[in-house]
């Protein structure tokens, strides 16, 4: 039994984990505030020890993992052949052990992938999901408590800078969204989160769901594997670029088309935040169409542009949402999303049709940071 699902309000979702304790803005604001922590125990924990961990993870994965000093905490993905991600993997070291913290349901094919790719290397590699959960908090009386308790290892999220080795295609002449980001992950083995829910009962913290962590995200632009990732991401597209890819490294699994994208060409989709129209109180499902052009999504036969990743009600900012969009629509151009609300088929029911405007992350001349120059023709 899960410690935290004894709490008053709690709505579980299908992970197991509170969607909202009953006031989900509230939950929100404390959570931003440094005030409230979240269960996360339905991610993944693998567990990698042996001398040559950080130089084999270094050898497969988009990040350099060679220089990783005990209590460092990095961002990592995991690419097929095509550069297309396949894990999205969150690294901390504590000078025996390296951690690797992931979404719910890659855990496991993680440790199978790993386990195949030992060979003949020092090398051992666990799925510990089973004895370790994670609790997030942002810096402040939260990530205070949970510090005391003495965790097993800390994962803090680097998105609030750009990485040594990674570069950013959000436009820098205003402060990035997500600039001001603090999250921290703290890895507790699962015997002693009943410790952590009684910082809830004394009133130390506050608790808060998922729901309260998406609308962060998404506000702060923070790409997240189970949120936005699909079959064809790659990390240009969510501008990844900037926490999870070190551009100079050598080769990996995939690395031919980080370079060439980067390098030559530019990401065929752009992730963008959405500025949802409120009136009709509805937010798309993640997957509902995206279309440009004022009454285009309404027009029988009308081809999408987008989709949707991820929708939320923000504190401030009411309905937001980000989306993948082709590379090819226009920055400012007028949007509408069609989809249904929470629980419709956004394929199959076209649900409200919902105006959105732009917040620009990946601009549309994202990549082609080498100029190759024309051969003279005859």
């Amino acid at each position: 039994m899960n410690p935290f699902s004894e709490l008053p309000g709690i709505v579980l979702s299908d992970d197991g984990v509170a969607t909202h304790y009953g006031e989900p803005l509230l939950e929100q604001r404390s959570l931003e505030a440094g005030a409230a922590i979240v269960d996360l125990s339905h991610h993944g924990v693998v567990v990698i020890t042996g001398p040559d961990r950080l130089s084999w993870l270094h050898s497969m994965t988009s990040q350099h993992l060679l220089a990783l000093q005990p209590g460092e905490s990095t961002e990592t993905l995991l690419l097929d052949p095509n550069g297309r991600i396949e894990r999205a993997v969150r690294v901390a070291d504590d000078g025996e052990r390296t951690w690797l913290l992931v979404d719910a349901g890659s855990a496991a094919p993680l440790t199978a992938f790993l386990t195949r790719m030992r060979f003949a290397l020092r090398v051992e590699v666990e799925d510990r999901s089973d004895s370790y959960a994670a609790v997030l908090a942002f810096s402040g009386v939260a990530g205070d408590a949970l510090r005391a308790l003495d965790p097993a290892v800390e994962w803090r999220d680097p998105w609030s800078a750009v990485a040594h080795g990674g570069v950013q295609y959000a436009r820098t002449d205003t402060e990035h969204a997500g600039a001001q980001w603090s999250a921290t992950h703290f890895v507790f083995a699962r015997e002693r989160i009943s410790a952590v829910v009684d910082l809830v009962r004394a009133g130390t913290v506050r608790a808060a769901g998922v729901l309260a962590l998406d609308a962060l995200e998404v506000r702060a632009w923070r790409p997240s594997q189970a949120g936005d990732v699909d079959e064809r991401a790659i990390p240009h597209e969510l501008d990844w670029l900037r926490t999870a890819v070190h551009l100079a490294k050598g080769c990996y699994r995939g690395q031919e088309t980080v370079a060439k994208v980067h390098n030559l060409g530019h990401p065929p989709r752009r992730l963008a935040l959405l500025h949802l129209d409120g009136t009709g109180g509805e937010l798309p499902v993640a997957g509902a169409l995206v279309f440009s052009g004022a009454g285009s999504a309404s027009e029988p036969g009308a081809r999408p542009v987008g989709r949707i990743t991820r929708a939320a009600l923000h504190h401030e900012w009411g309905g937001i949402a980000l989306a993948l969009l082709k590379r090819s629509v226009a920055e400012d151009a007028e949007l509408e999303v069609r989809g249904g609300a929470e629980g419709d088929d956004a394929q199959a029911a076209p649900g409200e049709i919902i105006a959105a405007s732009q917040e620009v992350i990946v601009p549309s001349s994202a990549g082609a940071a080498r100029a190759v120059p024309r051969l003279k023709r005859l």
